[in-house]
């Protein structure tokens, strides 16, 4: 699940960046209660904030990091003062100007480390003075590990389903199988299977495992009538496109037919990335994984 910067009516939810949502937040409290009923559209009040945003968050970047970075301190030789940005990425390219500019004054006594999911989004002359150290996805046996310390910390009923749920959710992200499992904790007291499920809002992948098998079985019609249940419940394609790949990565199937199943089903999520999620377009990745399974020949 990616992060991305929304203006729109869940302002407060929107940026991930801690100075980006520091100043959303300071924006909207500061605006007194009648000036937001007297503007005639969000469109306005997004249009306000995300101007105010953008140049304050360059401002705290050329005021408190710099600041920060021209402060005096005594330390041991070979110490230095350290800057941690964590989700640097969601940055605006002129914060990240900035920030270039701060860097490289001020290289002698402080270091800057910057934390991201995609590293594209930083602006090459930033990259161009870090050395890029990529970490790998957490395994299952790492996150259950983890998961497993902060139950017995907090004595949290559970059932081993319910933390299969919780790492299939978390598709290797540790951040989001402790929120997940808070989450399922906090709305339900339990942790299983189902709880998760409904407080990650997730297609559930029994139901896309027999999808799956009705389409292996060569039954098409079958087939659709799950997914159309599944549309109905109000997921999003993107959502059921992308746990249906997880369950053909996983799924006891030929080789062959593996490969071929996940290069269409890349072909279909790569079409609903660019808008065309219709239920239309999810029969038609039914109808092509049918005809591949007619089709296809083992090697």
């Amino acid at each position: 699940m990616k992060m991305q910067f929304l203006v729109s009516k869940s302002l407060l939810a929107t940026a991930t960046c801690p100075i980006s949502y520091y100043l959303v937040r300071q924006e909207l409290e500061r605006q007194p209660v009648f000036w937001l009923l007297l503007m005639s559209s969000w469109d306005q009040i997004t249009r306000r904030v995300f101007w105010s945003l953008m140049h304050q968050m360059i401002d705290v970047v050329r005021n408190k990091i710099k600041m920060f970075a021209q402060k005096k301190v005594t330390l041991p030789p070979g110490r230095h003062k350290v800057v941690i940005l964590d989700e640097a990425d969601s940055m605006t390219t002129g914060a990240q100007q900035a920030l270039r500019r701060t860097m490289e004054i001020y290289s002698n006594t402080t270091r800057f480390a910057l934390a991201c999911n995609t590293s594209s989004k930083i602006i090459e002359p930033i990259q161009s003075r870090c050395a890029i150290v990529r970490f790998s996805r957490l395994t299952d046996q790492e996150i259950l590990g983890r998961l497993m310390v902060v139950i017995q910390a907090e004595k949290v009923p559970y059932v081993p389903e319910g933390l299969e749920a919780i790492i299939f959710t978390a598709d290797g992200d540790m951040r989001q199988a402790l929120n997940n499992l808070q989450a399922t904790y906090s709305g339900f007291r339990f942790v299983n299977q189902d709880n998760v499920f409904k407080v990650c809002d997730q297609p559930h992948p029994l139901h896309v495992k027999n999808v799956v098998r009705n389409v292996l079985e060569g039954k098409f019609d079958d087939a659709c009538a799950g997914l159309k249940q599944l549309y109905d419940l109000g997921y999003s394609p993107t959502d059921i496109i992308t746990t249906l790949f997880r369950i053909i990565k996983n799924y006891d199937m030929a080789e062959y037919l593996k490969l071929e199943f996940m290069k269409e089903t890349g072909f279909a999520h790569m079409r609903i990335c660019d808008g065309v999620g219709s239920y239309l377009q999810l029969c038609g990745l039914l109808a092509k994984l049918s005809m591949v399974r007619e089709t296809a020949k083992a090697p």
